[in-house]
């Protein structure tokens, strides 16, 4: 008896567990190694800042922010009628109540949002999706622990005094390079 239900609660478990709804998180797992695709991981230390000349709020937020993660779909001759496909995907995957929606800039196409996850004084991730019909679109999700708003407004300050280490951005070079291929 006592080993039926142990196992009848580990079962519960791994079902509970196992949820198949779709996240932002699942999304670049599945799509990270796709050629239509680049994806990045970028550490905080990406902002080599001297710390000693920061203000306590700048100190704050940069301790809230752990680490990026992005996902740019690059539009090319042969998948173009993916995009919005693609696009779609991550817009229900947003839709879904987990992700509280900041702003939203621009419609069909062309447009950016912003939303985050978690309650307004203790965000673990802000996520900004942005689109453009002739270039792709890319996500990023900010991580952290007990971000706010403030914060990420705060660390565009920081952003403006950081040395930016860019090369962990590099493999975005790809991306800014073909959207110079299309104006041009």
């Amino acid at each position: 008896m006592k080993l039926a239900f142990i196992t009848a609660f580990f079962v519960v478990l791994l079902l509970v567990g196992c949820n198949s709804e779709p996240s932002l998180q699942k999304y670049f797992v599945e799509n990270s190694e796709k050629k239509d695709f680049i994806a990045l991981d970028v550490s905080s230390s990406i902002l080599n800042t001297d710390k000693t000349k920061l203000t306590t709020e700048q100190k704050t937020a940069l301790q809230s922010f752990d680490k990026m993660n992005i996902i740019a779909y690059k539009i090319n001759d042969k998948n173009k009628d993916s995009f919005d496909a693609e696009s779609a995907k991550v817009t229900r995957i947003l839709k879904n109540d987990r992700y509280q929606e900041l702003m939203k800039v621009g419609s069909g196409k062309d447009a950016a949002s912003v939303s985050y996850v978690g309650d307004e004084d203790h965000i673990g991730e802000f996520v900004l999706f942005a689109k453009r019909k002739d270039n792709g679109f890319a996500v990023v999700r900010i991580l952290g622990k007990d971000m706010n708003p403030n914060n990420i407004l705060t660390m565009l300050s920081v952003l403006k005094s950081a040395n930016i280490d860019m090369e962990q951005l590099k493999p975005l070079q790809g991306l800014v390079n073909q959207d110079k291929r299309i104006k041009g």
